[in-house]
């Protein structure tokens, strides 16, 4: 997956939104804890969009191939750890009591995400080097 700006743009905004609705409706129909959960999954999502445009500009210095694996980790990182979040919070709302299978994924995305920070931390290194430094 080449690092795209769209997909960044698209998660901030839907990060943005998400967090104004847990701010503001969610506040009506979920509980404290609910919303302290909700508000959880936005930060790490809102967090992690900008170490995706982090990535998407180191790729665009240089497209070294575990930034392209980074950036993958993140994204579905996002996707499992807040996207759950969200549902579970939500399932009572939408009617769909059968998400709450969903418990497991959102250790699964957090990993991802660790993934991601880790591998990072790992090329540093080779970045810096194919700079000269």
């Amino acid at each position: 997956m080449k690092p795209s700006l769209t997909l960044i743009g698209t998660f901030g905004a839907i990060g943005v939104m998400l967090g104004a609705l847990g701010a503001h409706a969610l506040k009506q129909v979920l509980t404290a804890e609910q919303i302290m959960s909700f508000q959880t999954g936005v930060r790490y999502h809102l967090i992690h969009t900008l170490l995706l445009l982090m990535v998407f500009i180191l790729y665009q210095q240089k497209p070294i191939k575990s930034l392209k694996r980074i950036y993958l980790f993140v994204v579905l990182g996002i996707l499992c750890f807040s996207g759950s979040i969200y549902l579970l919070n939500l399932r009572y709302l939408i009617n769909a009591d059968w998400l709450k299978i969903l418990g497991p994924v959102t250790p699964i995305g957090g990993l991802l995400l660790i993934a991601g920070w880790i591998l990072l931390a790992f090329s540093s290194k080779a970045f810096v080097s194919s700079k000269g430094e």
